[in-house]
């Protein structure tokens, strides 16, 4: 599909039509005044001022300026207003005139952090400051927002380009903000994925969680287990089609989130949620024989084989491949819905498989279920629970351990809008935008509080999606009330303010061609 289309591509179709003199912008008297102000942002900033006399018009003679280690931030922030605009904008290391965005990195000040950033617009020109590229990509997403929704196009526009003025001081409250993704129900191929990771990075998520195997299918290449993808890799609910990542895929696709600051973390579900794994290969079935492949969606019947020795060869070749090729520093092992596990095998499990993910120097994360293993302190549990009580949980945070909250009846977006939403579950309720916006992670759940919170992650579960299409309609405008979560001040945040805010957005899904749920709690533009 065109808008599908990259923006490298995108950039040169568009220098293309610049050299042959077709116009790039209107007359100034058209569109010069900004659309949005440095208060309509999402996530919300921490301290932002507009100021309607400082405007900024970006015009063909116009530069970006970053030093050394901001030239690949500068270089993204390029791709960006290329194709819209229709303009050069080279990136250079100088610029003496005006009518530059400059991009610094460092005496940004210890308040903003690693990701945090200082933004000025005036009329003169764009000041970012950061004391990293992370800080600068992170303002880079709130300058794309203050630029007009056309910004976003994928064709020249005849327009000018005016950005609203003011300042802008921001920085994260919790250092992780998550997406998830189930390729395992559905498999979604490497461009879809890197569809998705542009999607969650203009709302400043840093961490994409990658749901690789489950009882439907294997999603990832391991080379001591073949047949995991080759045969596991088949199967998807409902019959369909199957697919998997070859390492080299997963390298590309880790290397490009990376280029959009984003970590992924790779899942492998267990002891439960298996039975790709056990349809594979025989062996991992206690009996020896085989078992048939599973494409619906029951969930609880798999389990991996506690007492047999093959079970940890396989879960170290897994982990030892997959930490290889993973630069993060968590592997994510699952934990959940292991009903076909006794609790004392369970304790087993844990007590052998939680050493191995040390041995290959990484951390653990994995559904809160672990916390009941008393995992060590670096180990981060996910509550997805919905209630607003789980003693091993609570337990687990006045030991020490960091929590990811994703509590399924407020942040699971694969869960239906209303009861005739075509697409999605409702196991775990209807979340509607407000639903998903008006809850705090530091007070959900009694026993963790603001300290013992690690973050934010917003999953979306794949058993009724098959496409991009899909993916988009049930993640907005959901995940950007999640990711303002995750970044803005907690008192900075009203469900009354956020939903005018959230309204504004709508222009640039449509210019993105997001397929977006247009929920009646938002009026949108």
């Amino acid at each position: 599909m065109s808008k599908r289309l990259s923006t490298t591509v995108l950039g040169v179709a568009v220098l293309s039509l610049v050299t042959f003199g077709l116009p790039a912008t209107a007359s100034a008297a058209q569109h010069t005044k900004a659309e949005r102000t440095v208060t309509d942002v999402v996530p919300a900033p921490v301290d932002a001022k507009p100021d309607p006399r400082a405007n900024f018009r970006l015009t063909p003679a116009s530069v970006i300026r970053a030093d050394r280690d901001g030239r690949q931030v500068a270089e993204y922030l390029a791709g960006l207003l290329r194709p819209a605009t229709g303009y050069r904008l080279p990136v250079v290391s100088d610029h003496r005139g005006g009518g530059a965005i400059s991009l610094e990195t460092g005496h940004a000040g210890d308040r903003v952090g690693t990701e945090g950033y200082r933004l000025k617009v005036s009329s003169s020109g764009v000041s970012l400051r950061a004391n990293t590229d992370k800080g600068l990509f992170s303002g880079v997403q709130t300058l794309r927002q203050l630029f007009p929704s056309a910004i976003e196009a994928t064709t020249v526009q005849k327009r000018s380009w005016v950005v609203s003025g003011g300042t802008v001081l921001d920085y994260p409250r919790f250092g992780y903000r998550s997406a998830m993704l189930d390729v395992a129900r559905h498999f979604f191929t490497p461009a879809q994925v890197k569809l998705y990771i542009d999607q969650i990075a203009q709302y400043k998520i840093n961490t994409l969680h990658l749901h690789l195997s489950d009882d439907q299918g294997w999603r990832i290449e391991i080379k001591s287990w073949p047949k995991l993808a080759t045969v596991g890799g088949l199967t998807a609910v409902g019959g369909g089609p199957g697919g998997y990542y070859t390492q080299d895929q997963y390298t590309d696709l880790v290397r490009y989130a990376a280029s959009r600051h984003i970590t992924i973390v790779p899942e492998i579900d267990m002891p439960g949620h298996t039975n790709a794994a056990q349809h594979s290969y025989a062996e991992l079935n206690c009996d020896g024989k085989p078992i048939p492949a599973r494409t619906d969606i029951e969930v609880g019947y798999s389990s991996l084989c506690i007492n047999k020795d093959i079970t940890y060869t396989f879960v170290d070749d897994v982990l030892r491949e997959l930490a290889a090729i993973t630069p993060g520093k968590y592997l994510n092992i699952g934990g959940d819905e292991a009903h076909a596990t006794t609790p004392e095998d369970y304790q087993t499990f844990a007590k052998k498989v939680q050493p191995i993910v040390a041995k290959y120097g990484k951390q653990i994360t994995g559904w809160h279920d672990i916390a009941k293993t008393n995992p060590p302190l670096s180990a981060v549990p996910q509550f997805w629970g919905t209630t607003g009580t789980d003693a091993n949980v609570a337990a687990a945070a006045a030991r020490g351990n960091k929590i990811l909250m994703s509590p399924a009846n407020k942040a699971y977006m694969d869960m239906k809008y209303h009861p005739q939403t075509p697409l999605g579950l409702s196991w775990a309720g209807f979340i509607e935008v407000k639903t998903g916006y008006d809850w705090d992670p530091a007070t959900y759940l009694q026993g963790v509080t603001e300290q013992n919170v690690i973050g934010v992650e917003a999953p979306l579960w794949s058993e009724t999606l098959v496409t991009s299409e899909h993916i988009e309609f049930m993640a907005f405008p959901r995940l950007p009330g999640y990711a303002e979560i995750g970044w803005s001040p907690k008192d900075s945040r009203t469900w009354d303010a956020y939903r005018l805010r959230l309204a504004k957005q709508s222009p640039r899904w449509v210019q993105q061609g997001i397929d977006f749920y247009r929920s009646t709690q938002v009026d949108w533009e």
